[in-house]
């Protein structure tokens, strides 16, 4: 089975360009965000064409997440239990659905957007962190094979950034991002895609950024304990941030045995 996540930046501006990537790379599930519509305003249409369901979850013009998925598309549930609202407003940032059902083998992909922070003295950033830290405990200690992937808008390690010096004072790097990040660890997940697939995915739109490769890699998949032991391989898809039309994400894909 391979799983993708992808911070696709408008699913109406990309929804062809992101079922080709499905066709050409034989995805079986996608988790997406920054999806950036309302479900009724989902182009849902070329996905079913090639065979995928879409639950999709998103209040306006801005964040949403959303799953596709050809191996089944069942149990769809909205937000977190604990998630932490911003101004009042519960965000649409979180999507979980069980996928594989279709194969025999049942996983639970949690398609996330982590909320960027903004800076360190904005109210975004203490949100940032409540919102990991809410995350944290409603997924700990999964009862059956769960998958996080998503844009986690941390940057756990120097080297993925194309220059620490850079960031100094900047959120994405700062302890208490990185400490919530790895977290997870605690509570009964391992990031399975660093090594199966190194590497940016995220270079920004400005300043030729990607030309030069002064890259990030903020893009993550998390498993559950025996979901870990599933993992083969993995890539990112570099080619996708290249041309007209292109995410500043690049999708981030893994398969399982």
């Amino acid at each position: 089975m391979r799983i993708a996540t992808w911070n696709v930046n408008s699913v109406r501006s990309r929804a062809e360009r992101v079922v080709a990537f499905l066709k050409r790379h034989d995805v079986d599930a996608l988790a997406m965000q920054e999806i950036k519509c309302r479900p009724d305003q989902f182009p849902a249409l070329p996905f079913e064409q090639a065979g995928y369901q879409v639950a999709a979850h998103g209040l306006d013009q801005w964040n949403g997440v959303a799953i596709a998925s050809r191996v089944g598309l069942t149990d769809i549930e909205h937000n977190f239990p604990g998630q932490p609202a911003f101004n009042g407003i519960v965000e649409a940032r979180a999507l979980k659905a069980t996928i594989g059902t279709d194969t025999g083998i049942p996983i639970r992909l949690v398609s996330l957007y982590i909320p960027n922070g903004r800076e360190l003295d904005n109210p975004h950033y203490r949100y940032k962190l409540d919102w990991l830290s809410a995350l944290r405990i409603a997924a700990a200690n999964p009862e059956q094979d769960t998958l996080l992937a998503g844009d986690w808008n941390v940057a756990p390690l120097d080297t993925d950034v194309w220059d620490i010096n850079l960031f100094s004072g900047a959120t994405h790097v700062s302890e208490p991002e990185r400490a919530a990040f790895k977290a997870f660890e605690q509570a009964g997940y391992r990031e399975v895609s660093r090594d199966a697939a190194p590497g940016y995915s995220y270079w920004d739109y400005r300043q030729l950024r990607f030309p030069r490769n002064e890259g990030m890699r903020i893009d993550f998949m998390y498993a559950s304990a025996g979901l870990a032991t599933r993992v083969t391989g993995g890539f990112i898809d570099r080619d996708e941030r290249k041309g007209k039309g292109a995410s500043d994400h690049a999708p981030l894909a893994i398969t399982l045995k």
